[in-house]
């Protein structure tokens, strides 16, 4: 799955730029002609976007706070492209997005297509972003790919992994899997303690996105992610071992920094001390 910043991520993700001193702003009496002029059958929602229903299609519905995968071309009422996904499309979670696509996108199930015309108001307002004017229209080709359950597919992988590398993992009742090479014998910690832990942080393909040195470093346990939260409390001091964090435990549907959106986390975990 492709997981990139696409141009209409987040209004929040561009700096504004000042309107073109001859560019006319758009209304709805342009997204009207727009319509008559490619013999559109559109229809008008209560916020002001018009959309166009080629196909519904018959998976599930989003939710306004889904995560989907979506193929896109956008383009302004000129037919100029701005913006376009490439054949396996863009991953994003829609509460992330321009509330035009945000509320276009749940009009379809998935397998669904259409077309969205976007008021200015619902897109970038007056101010524009780095490539789109103020008070421009904004016109989506929209496929509707599919909804991402996170859930299942973390334990879809997390359950393929543990068999392709031969371990021993436990299950908790939050979703958290672990791996116990050694308990320790010292003072097992609970989830408000101050540990020492050194750690390899790595995704479910090997690659890792960080690590400690050997001395480890010291946190309070209720100021990290929740499966950092529970799962060191399974050792105790001098333990090592393994944990598989769900998205669900770690950095959820939109991810942060260089942890992508949905993403199964793997630590390499030792204990040396609950201080």
């Amino acid at each position: 799955m492709k997981l990139y910043l696409s141009l209409f991520f987040s209004i929040f993700l561009f700096v504004s730029c000042s309107n073109d001193a001859d560019f006319e702003p758009e209304t709805e009496a342009d997204i009207l002609q727009y319509l008559e002029n490619n013999n559109l059958n559109a229809t008008k929602t209560s916020s002001g976007l018009y959309y166009v229903i080629n196909n519904e299609g018959t998976g599930a519905r989003p939710t306004s706070d889904s995560f989907v995968t979506v193929d896109f071309k956008g383009y302004f009422l000129d037919g100029t492209v701005f913006d376009q996904s490439d054949s396996i499309g863009v991953s994003f979670g829609l509460n992330l997005i321009i509330e035009g696509l945000k509320e276009g996108i749940q009009l379809f199930k998935e397998g669904g297509d259409g077309i969205l015309l976007i008021p200015s108001n619902l897109a970038y307002g007056s101010a524009g972003s780095a490539v789109i004017p103020g008070d421009t229209v904004l016109v989506f080709d929209i496929k509707l790919i599919k909804i991402i359950d996170y859930d299942a597919q973390n334990e879809a992988d997390i359950l393929h992994y543990i068999e392709d590398n031969n371990l021993e993992a436990q299950k908790s009742d939050s979703g958290l899997y672990y791996v116990i090479n050694e308990e320790g014998t010292g003072t097992t910690p609970t989830s408000n303690s101050n540990v020492t832990v050194a750690y390899k942080g790595y995704f479910l393909d090997g690659t890792v996105f960080d690590e400690s040195d050997g001395n480890g470093i010291s946190f309070g346990l209720n100021q990290v992610i929740l499966g950092w939260q529970e799962g060191i409390t399974y050792f105790k001091e001098g333990g090592e071992g393994v944990l598989l964090i769900p998205s669900s435990l770690a950095y959820g549907n939109n991810g942060s920094g260089p942890i992508p959106g949905g993403a199964v986390l793997v630590f390499d975990v030792k204990l040396i001390s609950v201080n």
